[in-house]
This record gives structure tokens, sequence and C-alpha cells, in this order.
């Protein structure tokens, strides 16, 4: 595949950047989403460009890969409906068959700035993952997060670009089709939002930093600005928010990517009820109550809230930042947000998975039903306290009634959540529940059994 490339290097973020945006395009600074100042980067060399201008890509040869430890532009990459520009960056410990990571800059940004000014450049020194910086063209700089091409799978414009460069590095350097995931700040957030509500199949885990939810800020007038959810006034219940999102590709009932999200409670860009709604959007379409499993404070004035599964990788985590505003991203948040997509090899403050668990499960079927009894057992060496059980089950099944837990979603990957007389397993005790379910012909028993997040044998 022909392709042309050109690299460039990092440098620091100079103040003189904002000054000048803001200069060039004063009505966008009052009604869009103004770039975050990140103290996250660590410049990788000087440059000779002035101070608060993008680095032109120099000329390189044309090539099928990238050069490894820049940051390149590639060309030719794919459908491209609205004409995004594709930045790269490899680094030279790329490991065999690397993870991905999808990169989304903010308004008025671009892919450079983002590079040049956050840290997931070095952390893929370090780990060897590679990252893709998309960057917008059209004037405003932001992306669509708003148009119904957007908000639907293969429906076109930024979507489609994106998933282009994924594909493009999945075939170019083998990549692992099960570690991609998508990170993004204010306008970047939302996309990657939108990146896991269209492409639940393509993204493993997202990380949203001062985002709205799924659709939030969808229009039908062509306006990329949505004021009422900016102001956190659109409210939905958990299943409306997740309605929308699994609107986004119907008869999709595979797994769905995890999600982290941030924001500051002093955000006065996209207002902090939009944090809350982010939260019930993602919970429902896990299958997962509001009520946090775990509620910690890893740094002065955050408290982190984690649903599903009380370790580093539960299904939904959400850290909310007392008295911060909109540039909230900081140096050491992108390392936990790699540690939160199970890239790292030691990252910040890992915490114990649950124990081991064992489930044994029988049906007993009929013409178009089925009873199910599953009995959960604790092998671990420390109790359980609260617990959410994981499964799959058969296509064409869907539990009608249940005991001994609450379960929802009623088919696909369906997860139930203990009673409170039965919360609790001491190590090596069992609780036993069950359900009755409709068929269509398929009565084998449920698979893929996780408890609070822990993988169970059967």
């Amino acid at each position: 595949m022909s392709t042309t490339v050109g690299t460039t290097t990092r440098r620091p973020l100079r103040s003189a950047i904002l000054a000048l945006i803001g200069g060039l395009v004063p009505l966008l600074a009052a009604v869009l989403l103004a770039a975050p100042q990140s103290s996250a980067a660590a410049p990788r060399t000087s440059t000779a460009a002035p101070p608060g201008a993008d680095v032109a890509p120099a000329a390189a040869p044309a090539a099928d890969a990238a050069p490894r430890a820049s940051l390149t532009e590639v060309t030719s990459f794919g459908t491209n409906p609205s004409n995004l520009q594709m930045y790269l960056y490899v680094p030279d410990s790329v490991t065999e068959n690397p993870a991905v990571l999808v990169a989304v800059h903010w308004c008025t940004g671009s892919g450079p700035v983002f590079y040049q000014n956050t840290e997931f450049a070095s952390l893929a020194d370090r780990y060897g993952f590679i990252v893709i910086y998309p960057s917008v063209t059209r004037s405003s700089k932001c992306f669509d997060v708003s148009s119904p091409q957007a908000l639907r799978r293969g429906g076109g414009s930024d979507p489609v670009g994106i998933k282009s460069m994924i594909d493009y590095v999945t075939r170019t350097y083998d990549a692992d089709t099960g570690r991609i995931f998508a990170t993004g700040v204010s306008s970047g957030a939302m996309m990657t939002n939108v990146l896991l509500g269209d492409y639940p199949d393509v993204f493993a885990g997202g990380a949203a930093f001062a985002g709205v939810p799924f659709a939030c800020f969808a229009t039908t007038d062509g306006s990329e600005w949505n004021s009422a959810c900016a102001g956190g006034t659109v409210t939905h219940t958990p299943k409306e928010w997740g309605d929308l999102v699994r609107n986004a590709y119907p008869g999709y009932t595979g797994p769905r990517p995890r999600m982290q999200l941030w924001h500051g409670t002093e955000d006065d860009v996209l207002r902090y009820p939009n944090f809350g709604e982010m939260i019930k959007q993602w919970t429902d379409v896990h299958g997962l109550s509001q009520t946090p499993t775990r509620t910690d404070s890893p740094a002065s004035g955050w408290t982190r809230t984690r649903y599903g599964s009380t370790g580093d990788q539960a299904p939904v985590e959400a850290i909310s930042l007392q008295g911060v505003g909109h540039n909230l991203i900081t140096t050491g948040m992108a390392a936990r947000v790699i540690t939160f997509f199970g890239l790292d090899r030691g990252g910040p403050a890992p915490e114990p998975q649950p124990g081991g668990c064992k489930v044994s499960v029988t049906t007993n079927a009929w013409n178009t039903g089925l009873t199910a009894s599953v009995t959960i057992t604790n092998t671990g060496t420390t109790a359980v306290n609260g617990w959410r059980l994981g499964f799959t089950l058969p296509a064409g099944q869907a539990i009608t009634n249940g005991w001994g837990a609450t379960y929802t979603p009623a088919s696909g990957a369906v997860t139930a959540t203990n009673a409170t007389y039965n919360g609790t397993i001491a190590p090596g005790a069992s609780v036993g529940i069950g359900y009755q379910a409709s068929h269509t012909g398929g009565s084998a028993a449920p698979t893929a059994f996780t408890l609070n997040g822990a993988n169970c044998t059967t």
C-alpha cells in the first residue's frame, strides 16, 4: 500500500500557543471548547520552530511503515469521508502484536499538539504500544460528535476515518485487535464516547477526560454545538442513555468496551452534571448497578468510584476531581489510563483483583422454556463482600424471572447482582441462585462466568 509520511518531534507547550489561537479564532473561544493546557508533556528533542506554532512534518520518502520514535503523518490510509489527518507514533521498542491507542485532541487542537503535550508517546516508549493521533481539518478543529452520520456505525464522518486509521495500523503492524483503546480530552473525550458506542466490537476500552455522554451533543441542523448538553441540562434515565449507545449498532450483542471517566467539579465548559450522566450511561450499557462496588481517593481531592469490580480494570471507573475546571489533564493521569487499559507492567497503585471463584450450573428445559440453577463458590482466601456474577446467555434465551439475585439485562451479557441476604461469600463457601428463561430451541447453559470482574472456572 502506498503511503506518504513525514515526521515531527515533540516540544513543550508554550503559553503563547493559547494566545495565538485566541487571537486567530476569537469567536470559537466564546462558543467552542477551549484547548486544555497540560503540564504533562516531556519534550523529546528541541526544534527551531517559533513558540506557539505547529511543527510542520519534514519531507520523507514514501514508506509502508512509519519511522520509529517520531511522529509521522500517514496519508492514503483508507476511507476518510471528513478529510481527517492521521499522525502515528511507533516506538523503537514496539512489541510483537502491539496494542493500539487512539489519542484524540481537544477543539482548536491537532494531532501534533496532543502528541507534544501529553504523556502517551512516552508511555508507548515504555510499554511498546502504538499511538494514533487523529487530527481535524475543518475550521473549528472540533471533532464531529453531533451529526446523525457520526452517531451510527459506518454512518460516515469522523468515526469512519478513525476506524480506517485503526485498520491501517492493524494491517501494517499486525496489531492485536483485542487491545485497541481510545482516549481524549474535551472534544476528544466526546469522540471517545462516540467511538466506543459506534464500534463496540473494535475497542476494548476508553478513557474520557471532561466529556459528555454518547449522543448528548446530537444535533440535526448541522451545528457542531449543543448548549443544553454543554450546560449539563440534558438528563435521561440510565436505560435511555444506554439505548442511545445500543442504537448506534443495532443487533450487536457482544461484549462492551470498559470506560474510564474523568471530570472536574468546576468545569465551566462541559458542566459537571455530564459526569453523572456518563456514569448512568456506561453502567447501563454494562448492565451494572448505579451503586459503586468500591469508592476510594487515590489522590488528594479525587473521588474514584468503580462499578462491577473492585480492581484496576473494572467495567466502569469514574474519577471526580474536586475544585478542578475544564483543563484537567495533568502529569500522571495518562499513566492511570494505561493502568486501566492493562497496557502497563506495574503502573500506579495496582490493586488486587478478587479471589478465585468456581461456578456450576444445571439446566432443565422444556418446549420453549428452561430453568437454571447456578452455584457460586468462593475459592479464594478472603471473603467476598458484595458480588456481581457476569455471564453470557446463548442466543435465543431471555430471562423471565429469577431468584437469589437481580438479573440485568434479560439476554446477551447478563449481570446477576446479589440479594440483601446473600451478599457475603466466605472462603470455601457457596451461594445458590437461579432463573427461568424462554428459548427458541437452544437450551444450553450460559458461559463466560466472572465474579466481580474475575474469571471463574466452571
